[in-house]
Parts: structure tokens; sequence; C-alpha cells
């Protein structure tokens, strides 16, 4: 997976995960297209337990992909049933209040 975190001053940061064989790809559905791009999904590369960490802290989360959406339902933070699907692949955005 690659994950980065955006961090801006005044706004809570916001986290990207992406599956890694997404990365720098584009995903076509309908009329939708989505550019999994490493501009905002960075260029650092991580394992689980690392986006698990990232998770725990974390107010704001997008995540794309069928193991960085697993890792949420695992962490509690949501549910199958809070994601879309844009093609094949697994999406869901999260914010803390």
């Amino acid at each position: 997976m690659f994950l980065k975190c955006h961090q801006s001053p005044g706004i809570p940061d916001v986290l990207a995960v992406c599956d890694a064989e997404l990365h720098n790809t584009t995903i076509v559905h309908g009329d939708m297209t989505v550019h999994i791009h490493e501009c905002f999904y960075g260029t650092r590369r991580v394992n689980a337990d690392e986006v698990k960490e990232a998770l725990k802290k974390a107010e704001n989360i997008n995540l794309m992909g069928e193991r960085s959406v697993t890792l949420a339902i695992e962490a509690g933070l949501i549910t199958r049933a809070d994601c879309i699907m844009i093609g094949q692949i697994p999406h869901v955005q999260i914010f803390r209040l």
C-alpha cells in the first residue's frame, strides 16, 4: 500500500491510502474517471501495521482498494456498506467529527 498524510495549517490532516496495484493507475466506471496518482496517495510504500497505526490517529481518511478498505473495517471505523464501488474497486472517505 501507499500512504501520504496531507498537512495544511488550520485544518485537520488528510490521510490518503491506496493499494499498491492501484498506485498511478486510472479507473474508468461509466462516465467517471478516477486517477489514483502519487500526488495524492504519495510515494511511500507501507505495510498493514503502518496503515493501522495511521488510521488510529487520522481525522480525515481517503482509502482506495480492497486491502486499504479492509483495514478500516477491521479497525471498526467503517462497515462494507459505507463504501462505494468504482468499477470493482472499493473506495471510502472517513471524517471524524
